[in-house]
């Protein structure tokens, strides 16, 4: 049973350095036609690493013949297939800007915009790569409103959409949490206005109403009947808007003070 293992461990370093010894083969050949053929080859076993190797030496030689089509378009894809997201996207932007005319150049858009967004990060950091896939996605529909990938396309607008307004619903929920009730207010007002159809709307509508009141506790006594307006106002939005609330209590109790303190203040003379 060792020996066998042994014999079986020994052939598989021998296949990998014949293996090897072809890759430097065709990487070193002055002929680029066999480092092509042995680039499409390494592509069809899904070897993307040694097929972008010498699709990138023979890039530069065949950009203008009819190969160079090909090489580019699968250049792109074995760095896309390789995780070098961003890499792949410029590739796929060079393809289409250089082949405006290939019946690969739709392909080749919608994979540069797809290629932005699995580059994209988590909610929770920096979403502006987020934010350039969706664009790029819409610009892409907009070109291509009948297209195969149509409904992929839209898939990734929506889930983009949807991590960006987590982003904004948390970055101003930050503000909320740590105290700072002035932040917090403005944030969420830009959050309703930037995402007005967001899962989040309806708390986003609260917190505000929450905010202005604590702000208004905390406020010196000149400026506290004006920030116990406010969370009238806000008070009053929110119940036309949501009625049926699960914040309403919450929202009524507030309400409520901010009108006695309104009344304590309007016989202060404040």
């Amino acid at each position: 049973m060792r020996k066998l293992t042994a014999f079986i461990g020994f052939l598989c370093l021998l296949i990998l350095f014949v293996s090897c010894g072809k890759f430097r083969k065709y990487e070193r050949s002055q002929d680029w036609r066999v480092k092509y053929e042995a680039g499409l080859n390494y592509y069809a076993k899904k070897d993307y690493y040694r097929a972008s190797v010498l699709f990138e030496q023979i890039l530069p030689i065949v950009r203008g013949l009819p190969e160079g089509e090909k090489v580019q378009f699968y250049l792109a894809y074995c760095q896309y297939h390789d995780k070098l997201y961003l890499l792949a996207s410029e590739q796929f932007r060079t393809f289409y800007e250089t082949y405006g005319r290939s019946t690969l150049a739709e392909e080749a858009r919608y994979m540069y915009a797809y290629s932005l967004y699995a580059s994209s990060p988590s909610e929770n950091l920096d979403q502006s790569s987020s934010v350039d896939a969706m664009a790029a996605m819409q610009a892409y529909l907009n070109q291509y409103p009948n297209s195969k990938f149509r409904d992929q396309a839209i898939d990734v607008i929506n889930t983009t959409q949807g991590k960006l307004e987590k982003k904004g619903f948390e970055n101003a929920y930050q503000y909320y949490r740590m105290r700072q009730y002035k932040a917090a207010v403005i944030a969420l007002n830009n959050f309703k206005l930037d995402y007005p159809d967001s899962k989040y709307i309806e708390e986003a509508y609260y917190l505000v109403i929450d905010s202005e009141f604590r702000l208004a506790q905390r406020s010196i006594i000149t400026k506290q009947a004006e920030r116990y307006r406010s969370v009238v106002e806000n008070y009053k939005e929110f119940l036309e808007k949501y009625p049926e609330s699960k914040f309403l209590k919450d929202a009524e109790k507030e309400y409520a003070e901010s009108l006695e303190k309104l009344n304590e203040l309007k016989n202060l003379k404040v």
